[in-house]
């Protein structure tokens, strides 16, 4: 990027320059991105191991939620830079997370979607191998 700015600088008047402009702007979100992701690496905790009871959930975990009518839900509880709702991975800051966090294998859990509360019972806890 910075070898396109350089060159984008070289063909004259740099206000009317839609490449370096583009460019100048691109390369301040990637200091941007950077310096961000920096200060996580100063945050983060790796978990590299399996919990030692596996029925409880914990950082990490899938689980498997099932309501009185046999409708499962499954989300995976992760970090805050890894959250994917279409891959069901969750914040671990969630309220849903907070409320699952501790919780036991045939706990009842209460959520509240779409202004409608639900019971659940958390039927699967699963850990992947780091």
């Amino acid at each position: 990027m910075t070898a396109a700015v350089h060159e984008a600088a070289k063909n004259g008047d740099r206000s009317e320059n839609g490449d370096y402009i583009y460019g100048k702007r691109r390369l301040r979100e990637i200091d941007r991105r950077v310096r961000y992701l920096s200060k996580r690496l100063d945050e983060v905790t790796i978990v590299d191991r399996l919990p030692a009871d596996k029925d409880k959930v914990f950082f990490g975990a899938w689980v498997t939620l099932e309501d009185d009518n046999g409708e499962e839900l499954r989300y995976r509880i992760v970090g805050a830079d890894e959250i994917n709702p279409a891959e069901k991975k969750i914040s671990i800051d969630s309220p849903l997370a907070k409320q699952l966090l501790g919780k036991r294998l045939d706990d009842q859990v209460l959520l509240t979607i779409e202004g409608k509360q639900t019971s659940y019972i958390i039927v699967e806890v699963i850990y992947e191998l780091p």
